[in-house]
């Protein structure tokens, strides 16, 4: 069967992309759910079932493994409804006549499915039917799973075995699903959750080499894909896609390399992916034989995929044709396509009116780690309303990212009344000038309540009656949703990935590698002034380590768009003189590493 696009849509936040697949997956385009919402899953099941009317029944939390039941029940319920609009679109050529034109008409045109379509169209009603039904294809419903996001859970006091843990839960919720499809694992390796998936069949290859849930990893290097790959094999489970994404230049949480950049990563994938099929494909043999499973007779298929602030054709293509990647993941422009995703009215207009300023990596995930925002997201300003008020902090109601026990025997979040509190009453001990004391504050109540803010646009936009209440929305679009500025249908954005129409703001856009490159060197900015005043020898080799990576990636950059290749034939020396600016930039700051390093 074919694969009708190369592009995917990647998970984003909690609630975006938690029923995408129903709305995009009939139009043969993939895209990924998050399962770390259970309570989310089961309120929005009940509102798909009562709109199709389809018989519900309620899995409370009293329920033996009500998590991954509710994870199971939710992704058949959406399966079912995606393949009977799908089925309903295939078979019924008269009555949805124009959504099967708007499928045809939204692929790329080197489709040689659309050819072909274009060929049959004037044959007879009974062909083209017979044609349709054999010819169309469904987009995959995938999952993701947060590998980091396994909190411990108890019952009647007493702490559960590592089985009901929340990522291993949502793991056997999947596993136990009647998807075929694959499971994106993101966050980093976690050896506990993946020696977890062992448990499962639908993992394992036949001897055809088909797997009915095959395994994604969202990795950052090459380096760390052929380690997990290979781990993973061991065990027979085969890694069927390497989903490259960007360190800054992406949405949600930001997962920075040292200075290691997309183009130079995408380069060594692309020369050593033979080399990591067959290295790895014998790991997996040797496994598979050992467990007495069936063995391939061939080599299995491997994927690399990318995806990270792409916005235009030329950058899609580019990827696709010199990278040679599968697929390229389009996330934040899907945010301002109502018929993609699911985003409520007040944050989608802000998406809208967001330019470069209003964007930019926060303080606010309890995890610790650098996280996309938008600063006029109603979460962000109800929290410092609260702060001001002096009452910071959430109550925690779902606690899915609890991870400190500074204070307390069992895990709490960062972003909890109850840590915040806690640690300003420390604080108050410790006697600080004013401003320290407050840059102090202002570090303690920046978290806020990622798994509320993240689910509440479904909840807003399903009209879900719920008990948590003025928490505000949380949204975690990439840098480059500063260049899109118009709400649109969804065969207007694909219109704009293939090139048939242009969506961008009117006002100057970097290149997705200039755009990454600068990150990375405003990224090492603010950690050498973080540090500056307590900075010592290990800190500044590492600062200096960093540098030199980024100095390598715009030497490769400046050979790569040197060429004045056809795909950059018109912006191939716009790019080069915006690396000279980089490298000056980055120059002025190695000289202030180096002044530290001295002292």
């Amino acid at each position: 069967m074919h694969k009708t696009h190369n592009f995917h849509i990647p998970v984003m936040g909690v609630a975006y992309t938690i029923d995408t697949p129903l709305k995009v997956a009939p139009f043969g385009i993939d895209s990924v759910i998050s399962l770390v919402d259970n309570v989310l899953l089961e309120k929005l099941r009940k509102v798909y079932s009562e709109k199709f009317d389809l018989p519900y029944k309620e899995i409370p939390q009293k329920a033996e493994d009500y998590m991954a039941k509710r994870i199971t029940a939710y992704l058949n319920l959406i399966q079912t409804l995606a393949n009977e609009k799908f089925e309903t679109l295939k078979n019924n050529f008269e009555d949805k006549k124009n959504d099967i034109f708007d499928y045809f008409e939204m692929l790329p045109d080197t489709s040689s499915l659309k050819k072909d379509f274009k060929n049959v169209i004037n044959q007879n009603i009974d062909e083209v039917k017979q044609w349709l039904g054999n010819n169309l294809t469904m987009g995959s419903i995938d999952v993701n799973i947060m590998t980091k996001v396994d909190k411990e859970n108890y019952k009647n006091g007493e702490k559960l075995p590592q089985e009901f843990n929340d990522a291993h839960a949502a793991l056997r919720g999947y596993a136990n699903s009647n998807l075929t499809s694959s499971l994106v694992l993101s966050a980093g390796m976690s050896p506990r959750l993946y020696a977890y998936i062992e448990n499962f069949e639908d993992f394992y290859p036949d001897a055809s080499g088909f797997i009915k849930k095959k395994i994604i990893l969202k990795v950052s290097d090459y380096r760390s894909a052929l380690i997990q790959g290979k781990f993973l094999a061991k065990k027979g489970l085969w890694v069927s896609e390497y989903r490259v994404e960007s360190g800054l230049n992406c949405g949600g949480h930001a997962f920075a390399t040292d200075g290691f950049l997309m183009g130079p990563i995408l380069e060594e994938f692309r020369n050593n992916k033979e080399t990591l099929i067959a290295d790895v494909f014998g790991i997996l043999t040797k496994a598979l034989e050992n467990k007495g499973k069936p063995v391939p007779e061939s080599l299995m298929p491997v994927k690399v995929t990318a995806q990270g602030g792409v916005g235009t054709t030329e950058e899609h293509e580019f990827l696709l044709d010199y990278y040679q990647v599968d697929s390229v993941g389009w996330g934040s422009p899907f945010l301002l396509v109502p018929e993609a995703t699911t985003v409520d009215d007040y944050t989608i207009k802000e998406l809208a009116k967001a330019k470069e300023d209003d964007l930019y990596l926060s303080d606010i995930s309890p995890l610790g780690v650098p996280f996309n925002s938008l600063r006029t997201a109603s979460a962000t300003l109800k929290k410092i309303e609260k702060v001001k008020k002096g009452r910071p902090g959430s109550s925690c109601p779902k606690a899915y990212l609890v991870s400190n026990k500074e204070y307390t025997d069992r895990h709490i979040c960062t972003a909890s009344r109850q840590y915040q509190y806690l640690k300003l009453k420390e604080l108050e001990t410790q006697n600080l000038a004013e401003t320290a004391y407050q840059k102090a504050v202002d570090k303690i109540t920046a978290p806020e309540c990622l798994c509320v803010g993240l689910s509440e646009p479904a909840i807003l936009t399903h009209h879900i009656d719920y008990k948590i209440k003025d928490n505000g929305v949380t949204v975690c679009p990439g840098p480059n949703m500063a260049y899109f500025d118009k709400i649109v249908s969804l065969k207007k954005m694909v219109g704009h990935i293939y090139g048939k129409t242009d969506l961008l703001r009117k006002a100057y856009r970097p290149h997705m590698f200039v755009k990454e490159l600068n990150l990375y060197i405003d990224y090492l900015k603010k950690q050498v002034e973080e540090t500056s005043d307590k900075i010592d020898k290990k800190q500044a080799k590492y600062f200096q380590k960093f540098t030199s990576n980024l100095e390598e990636g715009i030497d490769y950059y400046k050979s790569l768009f040197g060429k004045k290749t056809a795909k950059f034939a018109a912006s191939g020396q716009e790019i080069l003189s915006d690396l000279d600016r980089s490298k000056r930039k980055l120059v002025q700051l190695f000289k202030k590493i180096e002044m530290f390093s001295l002292e």
